[in-house]
């Protein structure tokens, strides 16, 4: 048994889920922190294994990061890796788009990117642990009526780099930035549902198809590793090639 511990946040669906699966099946203790109790109990309920620890966590909320961070300290008794996952939309036009709307948005995806890795911090630090933040490519180009996701997802690189800057060298920080990724197959019971892409749609993309949420997490994967002791501070776009692509109408 590897002891290594590593916490994933909005781990209960999506590509969260992938990457909670994938370090649980490389021989990691994984714990989950979801807000939607439904989403993380029926994955408990998968995997069914001792290793792996759900725990209902806001990670916008103060009170409850700290005592998810608890939990998980009561359970596997260190944290080395923090994947901070946790995200939400709210697209509308901006003159729909209210003020709760927006904070809702920066609240989880950027405040509970700084919430998660300030309360890791000591046993990141103790541990010469990993930072892992999920980003988008939406940081770097935008669709319609994205205002409060891209703005907290460019937040989220800014505070990558700082946060490389602050911690280093006792922790590395990173993130990967998704384009395209079909999630359709990685949700909760009453949401997972089968979408069907056209070959227009995968041939946009460089590596000739739409990612996968095990593509990200193999990625993740591979910045864990502490023989890539050397990469930090640095953002990854892992989008088949698509953000480099021009595009003419």
């Amino acid at each position: 048994m590897i002891n290594k511990v590593v916490v994933v946040t909005g781990g209960g669906q999506g590509i969260g889920r992938k990457i909670a699966m994938f370090f649980l099946k490389e021989n990691w203790q994984c714990v989950v922190w979801e807000v939607d109790k439904e989403a993380g109990v029926e994955l408990a309920q998968e995997l069914n294994s001792p290793d792996f620890l759900n725990i209902h966590c806001d990670v916008s909320n103060e009170v409850s990061v700290k005592e998810a961070v608890n939990l998980t300290l009561k359970k596997f008794g260190q944290i080395d890796i923090l994947v901070n996952n946790a995200a939400i939309t709210c697209n509308k036009p901006i003159v729909r788009l209210s003020l709760i709307d927006w904070q809702s948005v920066i609240n989880v995806n950027l405040t509970g990117t700084f919430l998660c890795s300030k309360y890791c911090e000591s046993e990141l630090r103790k541990n010469k642990g990993v930072i892992i933040n999920i980003c988008s490519t939406r940081a770097f180009q935008s669709e319609s009526n994205t205002e409060a996701y891209s703005a907290s997802k460019g937040g989220v690189y800014a505070l990558t780099h700082a946060l490389a800057v602050s911690l280093g060298p006792d922790v590395r920080v990173n993130s990967i930035s998704p384009g395209w990724i079909d999630q359709s197959a990685e949700k909760k019971k009453d949401k997972v549902k089968g979408v069907v892409f056209s070959e227009a749609d995968h041939l946009q993309h460089p590596a000739g198809r739409i990612g996968m949420p095990e593509d990200v997490a193999r990625f993740a994967w591979f910045l864990s590793q502490p023989d890539n002791n050397f990469i930090t501070g640095q953002n990854f776009i892992v989008d088949g090639g698509m953000a480099s692509k021009m595009i003419y109408i």
